[in-house]
């Protein structure tokens, strides 16, 4: 059914210059009119299917960004703490196996989402100039990783998740 690459096997490449993280935020802040755009397409019904093939429906995808938005904004806040070594992600993601988000609005998914990236937007816009120079090593792809590193991971992985809802609401 699909072309995506699994997350798990990315493999990412972060020798851009930092001066691009105006050019990420922007990317980050468009994802919440991204999402209600993609979700959009689907009819109810649609959006909680979950294939056979398929770990979570359209709807838990669109959750699944909302339950990493506390992530995101802790190893924000490991760059301003000067951390030894970014915040660990539950591998197994957990909270959104657990969040049944099939059983709540859709509406209510995009708008908790929506309120979480501005937030995470918003502490972007007040860190100092020592945590943008800072690397810390991410914990499962071993490297280490400036905060520019860190947003270009979060698109990305906003992007794969738009990408599988997209394909979701639009299987044959």
């Amino acid at each position: 059914m699909t072309q995506l690459q699994p997350w798990f096997d990315r493999r990412f490449n972060f020798s851009f210059p930092a001066e691009l993280f105006p050019n990420l935020c922007a990317r980050l802040r468009g994802t919440p009119s991204r999402l209600e755009e993609v979700t959009r397409a689907g009819s109810e019904k649609l959006l909680i299917r979950k294939p056979a093939d398929q770990q979570w429906s359209a709807q838990e995808h669109a959750g699944h960004l909302l339950d990493l938005e506390p992530l995101w904004a802790a190893r924000v806040g490991d760059y301003v703490a000067g951390s030894p070594v970014l915040t660990i992600a539950d591998l197994t993601n957990q909270t959104t196996h657990r969040a049944n988000h099939n059983a709540r609005p859709l509406e209510t998914i995009l708008r908790d989402f929506r309120s979480a990236r501005a937030h995470l937007l918003r502490n972007l816009d007040t860190i100092d100039g020592k945590a943008f120079s800072r690397s810390i090593p991410h914990p499962r792809l071993q490297t280490p990783m400036r905060l520019v590193d860190h947003l270009y991971f979060v698109a990305e992985h906003d992007d794969q998740h738009l990408a599988r809802i997209w394909e979701l609401l639009h299987a044959k």
